[in-house]
């Protein structure tokens, strides 16, 4: 008589893999304890084969398993797997019991494995995004990573306007107290570092730099600042310098204030605030407020009076925001060539995505194509308000080797301003065009470049129509 005839063909790879893993052993090794070959215990595993009443036997003798229970007992692990599985959201409709769930698991074992390990996949995959999408989304979620660290920190200066009054008090301490004019400003700086702190500034080879743009050297009291640095970098790295010789105790006590979620970001934070002062010492706010006023606002103009650049002016126009001596609400944004935002100022005047590209509508991105070029557009957000848009491409020097670096740089304000800015003046007269913050958070239809679906519409797929956008989707 077959030793398989008149008993039911149990399938059981699943609990012969977990008993030898139990037991610490290799399948070669678990073969030889069962009498088996190991190309035959690797098809039992497999479920390619039955497991007979020999094999039970063997199992019994040198594993000292219960054979009865082995043999007719389901995989209690793969039926609870398969459970968790059938609770997800996605699944509950379904109303799958354990009972069905173990006869899934008995009668096609291995494809009742590669669905519990398909959703197994799922459960990570989700997991992941959701911490990614934690990490990405602000300080209010976010523990660490550094887009939570840049997110923070722009957050935390969105609520303080991205004005600092003890800062503006330092900077126009030090330039009466250095003598700082601007047509003399880097030997003025250069001076106050040797006679106060006993610093010397030396601009170095930027081979010898071996890459850095600036080096404080305590040891030999000397400053060293790249040559790849324009007279203009120069003077601000100076400044930042200072702030950091002098005001170390306002930085800590600044940057102390907000509830930010990591270290990385409290040192950020810091280095933003020094960055601040260097740019109050280089244009003071009384005097860069009424010449931005007196020129409505001549972002070239402000570059020559205050010998700066282009996205230094435009940095400071977010700044002036004291009490009784206000300039105007401005947002600043900057992006490389892909899209990606390395400075951002003024979250609560115009709304950024903190992840994805933004709109190709928005003239920052035609800036990109035109460098050196200012570009003035009006355009209405999803919302119904409606932005100037002051854009200009900016290439920076890069060191020996490597290609310029080029960033667009977009200065804003609401349309409200505009009459106040010289810049609105071309189009005045112009409709504002139809712009979104991102594809995924803009509900316009019909937006030929469409990249995705917004969130909050369900897409309506009809094979018999085609619009100008890619996507069509409902209301809801």
């Amino acid at each position: 008589m077959n030793e398989t005839q008149g008993l039911e063909k149990i399938f059981a790879g699943a609990r012969l893999r977990r008993l030898r893993r139990e037991r610490g052993l290799t399948q070669a090794e678990a073969a030889e304890a069962l009498g088996l070959s190991a190309s035959y215990l690797n098809l039992l595993e497999r479920n390619q084969r039955p497991v007979t009443a020999r094999v039970l036997l063997a199992l019994a003798d040198a594993f000292d398993v219960d054979v009865r229970a082995f043999a007719n007992e389901s995989d209690r692990q793969l039926v609870t797997d398969l459970q968790e599985a059938a609770a997800d959201p996605v699944l509950t409709g379904l109303e799958l019991d354990r009972i069905e769930l173990s006869e899934f698991a008995d009668s096609q074992p291995r494809a009742a494995e590669a669905f519990a390990r398909l959703f197994q996949a799922y459960r990570e995959t989700t997991a992941a995004t959701a911490d990614l999408a934690t990490r990405m989304s602000g300080p209010g979620a976010a523990t660490g990573g550094p887009g939570a660290v840049l997110e923070s920190v722009r957050d935390a200066l969105d609520a303080r306007q991205n004005h600092f009054p003890e800062l503006e008090e330092a900077a126009e301490a030090l330039i009466e107290r250095a003598g700082i004019r601007t047509h003399r400003r880097n030997r003025a700086l250069a001076d106050y570092l040797q006679d106060t702190h006993g610093f010397t500034v030396r601009v170095l080879d930027e081979d010898i730099m071996a890459g850095a743009r600036r080096r404080l050297d305590f040891h030999g009291r000397r400053l060293l600042l790249s040559e790849s640095l324009t007279p203009i970098s120069r003077s601000f790295h100076m400044a930042v310098v200072l702030a950091t010789l002098e005001l170390g105790d306002t930085l800590d006590t600044l940057s102390a204030e907000p509830q930010l979620p990591a270290d990385e970001s409290r040192k950020l934070y810091r280095v933003g605030l020094a960055n601040y002062f260097a740019g109050a010492v280089h244009m003071p706010y009384g005097s860069f407020l009424k010449t931005a006023e007196d020129t409505r606002y001549n972002i070239e103009r402000l570059q020559r009076r205050f010998e700066v650049s282009y996205e230094q002016v435009c940095h400071r126009l977010t700044t002036l925001q004291r009490p009784g001596a206000r300039g105007l609400p401005f947002f600043m944004i900057r992006v490389d060539s892909a899209g990606n935002v390395s400075k951002r100022f003024g979250g609560g005047i115009m709304p950024f995505a903190r992840s994805g590209g933004g709109c190709p509508k928005w003239n920052l991105y035609d800036a990109l194509r035109m460098p050196e070029r200012i570009l003035s557009q009006a355009f209405e957000l999803p919302d119904g308000n409606v932005m100037l848009s002051i854009a200009r491409g900016q290439i920076s020097p890069a060191p020996t080797g490597q290609p310029p670096v080029l960033h667009a740089i977009a200065l804003g304000c609401a349309w409200e301003h505009a009459s106040k800015i010289v810049h609105a003046d071309p189009i005045s007269q112009s409709e504002p065009d139809p712009v979104g913050i991102a594809c995924r958070l803009c509900d316009r239809e019909d937006c030929a470049q469409r990249a995705f679906p917004p969130l909050n519409r369900k897409l309506v797929l009809d094979a018999h129509q085609l619009r100008a956008s890619p996507y069509a989707f409902n209301e809801d």
